[in-house]
């Protein structure tokens, strides 16, 4: 009885709260205009990269292989949405000219293994293939056999590919790389797309030298190129007058000051505009561009944690269990919880070496911070904590049912 009549309340409020949402206007115009995956018709200060990335693969547009290619730099400087504006246009012009051209898009990250990735692209050729049950080796198998069969020039394009190799290796790449060699009338051009500037130390010799036949360097982009990017799409995302052009000089500046991130800026200015609407403000004010950045702040942590690399979470939970005993590892105590956890889940152990460089990642990615202490006649060591909000982390972690059972509450 009492259950019946909050319900009824609740849906009365939240009835009452759409209504009144529904009759206002919005100060957005396209929301969807501020998020990561929309790709613009116009990208300011990336004219030198769309050039260069239109040379590379035109030969497929005239039935030709043309070379692979690795486009690095930072998160939030234009390469995954560089070269969806050159595949939408090259797909535009394949069909003018009646050629069977494929633009197959993967986020690594997110598929999160060799044979989702090889699903995912499978999928992507009308070859249907089950979501499981299959190994590898079969789904690429019956990929190159298609390809054989079925002409086409296809644009490969592996995004946060750094994800995939540090969990998988690089097996999957080399793959790719040399499928060409089977087909005798289709061609495919790989794009690998890394974040991370120290990617290629992973890579084979072999695979290295396929993927880097052109390299594409991406850099960040300076508070004043930020402001032309935010300036186009203002114009997109709100109606006139919403934002002032000091609000927008300092969402440039914030996010300048985090690597000149044009992701990270248009996420601000996103997360800003729906903070003013919900206080029913006509207008974005600086307060709401700050409240906004404590926000993202918090929701990066936790989707950083979740989405990393089983062996980086590993880490992170054992550094996780020293900080809820109140204390701080040195690297080599780490390690060895990292053993001890990769033990008893049946995982096969990385080396310390590997393991040094994963924590020089989390490091990078303002994750954990560590200090090199003086040890006396015992040398020195690095003693290693946290660098961000606990809960956020506690949150991510204790989402996979894995770790969660190392996790105190």
């Amino acid at each position: 009885m009492y259950a019946g009549s909050y319900s009824l309340d609740s849906s009365s409020e939240i009835e009452k709260y759409l209504d009144s949402l529904l009759s206002k206007r919005s100060i957005f115009k396209n929301r969807d205009a501020l998020r990561p995956d929309f790709t613009p018709d116009f990208l300011p200060h990336r004219e030198n990269e769309l050039r260069r990335l239109s040379e590379i693969f035109a030969p497929l547009l005239l039935n030709s292989k043309p070379s692979n290619a690795l486009l690095f730099g930072k998160t939030g400087t234009g390469k995954t949405a560089s070269i969806k504006l050159v595949s939408k246009i090259m797909l535009q012009k394949s069909r003018e000219k009646n050629i069977n051209f494929i633009a197959s898009y993967i986020n690594c990250r997110l598929e999160g293994t060799e044979y989702r990735i090889l699903s995912s692209f499978a999928n992507s050729l009308n070859l249907q293939v089950p979501f499981t049950g299959l190994a590898t080796e079969e789904v690429l198998k019956r990929i190159t056999s298609y390809l054989q069969k079925v002409p086409a020039n296809v644009l490969l394009i592996l995004d946060e590919v750094d994800t995939l190799v540090k969990s998988f290796g690089d097996d999957i790449l080399y793959e790719l790389s040399r499928i060409n060699e089977t087909f005798s009338n289709s061609r495919l051009a790989l794009v690998v797309i890394s974040n991370d500037l120290s990617f290629k130390e992973f890579l084979d010799p072999r695979v290295l030298s396929s993927l880097s036949e052109e390299e594409v360097l991406f850099k960040p982009y300076t508070a004043e190129e930020l402001k032309d990017i935010l300036n186009a799409r203002v114009e997109l995302a709100f109606y006139e007058n919403v934002i002032s052009k000091e609000v927008l000089n300092l969402v440039a500046a914030m996010s300048a000051s985090e690597h000149g991130d044009a992701r990270r800026a248009l996420n601000l200015l996103r997360v800003a505009g729906e903070i003013a609407e919900r206080r029913n403000s006509p207008t974005i004010t600086e307060q709401d561009v700050r409240e906004a950045s404590l926000k993202i702040e918090e929701d990066q942590v936790f989707e950083i944690s979740r989405t990393l690399p089983l062996h980086s979470r590993l880490l992170l939970t054992a550094l996780l269990i020293f900080n809820q005993n109140n204390q701080v590892p040195s690297s080599g105590e780490l390690f060895n919880k990292y053993k001890s956890l990769a033990s008893s889940l049946r995982i096969q152990e990385l080396t310390y070496r590997r393991v040094s460089m994963l924590l020089n990642e989390l490091e990078m990615l303002g994750l954990i911070q560590s200090k090199v202490q003086n040890m006396g006649r015992h040398g020195r060591t690095r003693k290693m904590k946290l660098a961000t909000p606990l809960e956020p982390i506690r949150k991510a972690l204790s989402s996979d049912a894995m770790l969660a059972q190392f996790i105190s509450k």
